[in-house]
């Protein structure tokens, strides 16, 4: 790009909510990791997380990154981060575009003791190898171990390692494949209503 045609920026020049929001704005679209997880007291959460890729192919893993409470959990850790540390398990469901309206109430900033499948309406459904349970209205569940926590700035990285994978049957191909004419995930994209 001709630097005459361009608009320049450096972190140190700006705040750090507008640097979010030039990265965030064009690293899209991005998907969203639908996590259940679960602290070793038995309580319950669910949190959309858009910051969410592959890692590594071998060991199969998955990468999230939770940032810091925000609201009236400021200056706190988000309720998934706790579970991972407490259990070292989590789930990383896929979210489908008709259960948009429980993504955006399980994004709320609840007390750490609400139970999220409850204020959803969403089923908890018995995960095959880990303790937190799947989401059943997800078409995709990745249950993970995590492997590493990476702190970096505000937010943690969090390494999940799949070790089992659900995938309900209107969404599989057969031959490993996934079939989108019936999947139809919800992916994050940056709209502007008003500047």
């Amino acid at each position: 790009m001709p630097q005459e045609n361009a608009h320049h920026f450096e972190p140190k020049d700006i705040t750090t909510q507008d640097m979010y929001k030039l990265m965030t704005g064009s690293v899209v679209p991005r998907p969203i990791a639908w996590v259940s997880s679960q602290h070793e007291d038995g309580t319950r959460n669910i949190a959309p997380f858009s910051f969410f890729t592959v890692a590594s192919r071998q060991p199969p893993t998955l990468l999230i990154s939770i940032g810091p409470g925000t609201q009236n959990r400021e200056g706190t850790v988000k309720d998934t981060l706790e579970n991972i540390r407490s259990v070292n398990e989590f789930v990383i469901n896929i979210v489908p575009f008709h259960h948009a309206d429980e993504m955006y109430t399980t994004s709320l900033p609840y007390d750490q003791e609400v139970d999220e499948f409850a204020k959803s309406g969403l089923t908890a459904a018995r995960s095959k190898l880990v303790s937190p349970p799947s989401i059943l209205e997800a078409p995709v569940a990745f249950e993970c171990t995590c492997t590493q926590i990476i702190p970096v700035g505000t937010d943690h990285v969090i390494l999940g390692e799949v070790i089992h994978t659900s995938i309900d049957t209107a969404v599989y191909k057969g031959n490993y494949k996934i079939n989108y004419d019936h999947f139809e995930p919800i992916a994050r994209m940056l709209v502007t209503i008003a500047d």
